[in-house]
């Protein structure tokens, strides 16, 4: 079993590699026998018996500046459900700078509403997003209502290769929007082929939410990067969540197939590393993933508390069921 450590001592990513030494084996991989979690505290059932998730806010924590604000974007595997459960769990922890590494919808930094973030991704459409919706709010508000939601203009626009930033970004609030799910998937040729989803209610452009999101945003640092590469920049008392696509050595994931493209289970591997790493220099580390032994097998030093919560993303009903999510952390 090896030596007891302290849980706010994690091991270096030296030793996690040592121990973490896997047979591929088929579809499966078999670890070396771990040390045994912390004991868990269910501090999200506690939260979720108390805390109505529509209209009551969470007590701002000495690192947030203003009122949450719901995400502008809605994107596969979007924590906006979770964001308000993450952020009563932190609010009374003074950390400093907030890093989301794989923003995506960035739902937990516009719930939180920090004073100085840095969000990330390799998704450079969605990065450009951010970027002219923090400094040319007008322009991206321009440019898309002159769209309008119609299955003939969805088509048109999805086939769009805008040269002009403001007009990308109008472009990806659209399809994003529209499309079947709010899912953003691209095929190997980085196209995206997501077909429309016929929500003919729903206006593609809401001014005041851009406006609102461009306001949130003048405090973010926005950076097309790999997860890594950001999360070496936390220092102690920062706040890392990292909520990478779900992907696990061997299981079901109606993603599955699709996330594994975006990231490998080296890549699962990498970030278990990067996660201790951070903890070890002393930041606030949060990291939302598949609930699986694979996945429970990278984290055993840190407290892990179970999310359940119904898929609706997936495009087949047979991929749209219960399912359980783990949350680890080291916040207590």
């Amino acid at each position: 079993m090896g030596q007891k450590r302290c849980f706010f001592c994690p091991p270096k990513c030296s030793q996690i590699a040592d121990i973490l030494r896997s047979v591929r084996q088929g579809n499966e991989y078999r670890y070396a026998r771990l040390p045994r979690s912390p004991p868990s505290f269910d501090i999200w059932g506690c939260i979720g018996a108390n805390f109505s998730m529509t209209g009551a806010q969470p007590p701002t924590s000495n690192g947030s500046s203003q009122i949450a604000a719901a995400p502008l974007l809605k994107w596969a595997g979007g924590k906006r459900w979770l964001a308000p459960l993450i952020a009563e769990a932190i609010s009374c922890i003074p950390f400093g700078r907030y890093f989301e590494p794989f923003c995506g919808g960035a739902a937990l930094f516009f719930q939180l509403a920090p004073k100085r973030a840095i969000l990330s991704d390799t998704n450079k459409d969605l990065i450009n997003c951010y970027e002219q919706i923090r400094d040319n709010p007008e322009a991206v508000i321009a440019a898309l209502r002159r769209h309008k939601n119609t299955e003939r203009d969805y088509y048109a626009i999805r086939e769009m290769r805008p040269r002009c930033d403001s007009t990308r970004a109008a472009r990806v609030i659209y399809l994003t929007t529209l499309a079947f799910n709010g899912i953003y998937r691209v095929n190997l040729r980085g196209e995206f082929n997501v077909p429309y989803g016929y929500k003919k209610h729903v206006l593609p452009c809401d001014a005041e939410r851009i406006r609102e999101a461009s306001r949130q945003l003048q405090c973010a640092r926005l950076v097309v990067a790999d997860f890594e590469d950001v999360a070496a920049k936390a220092v102690a008392n920062d706040l890392l969540y990292f909520d990478p696509p779900y992907t696990v050595a061997h299981g079901n994931n109606g993603f599955l197939k699709y996330n594994e493209k975006i990231l490998q289970w080296e890549d699962q591997l990498r970030l278990a590393c990067v996660a201790n790493s951070a903890a070890e220099r002393g930041c606030w580390v949060i990291v939302s993933n598949a609930d699986h032994p694979s996945v429970r097998s990278l984290y055993t030093h840190f407290t892990r508390d179970c999310i359940h919560r119904a898929s609706i993303m997936a495009a087949s009903a047979a991929n749209r069921r219960n399912v359980v999510e783990s949350i680890f952390h080291n916040l207590f």
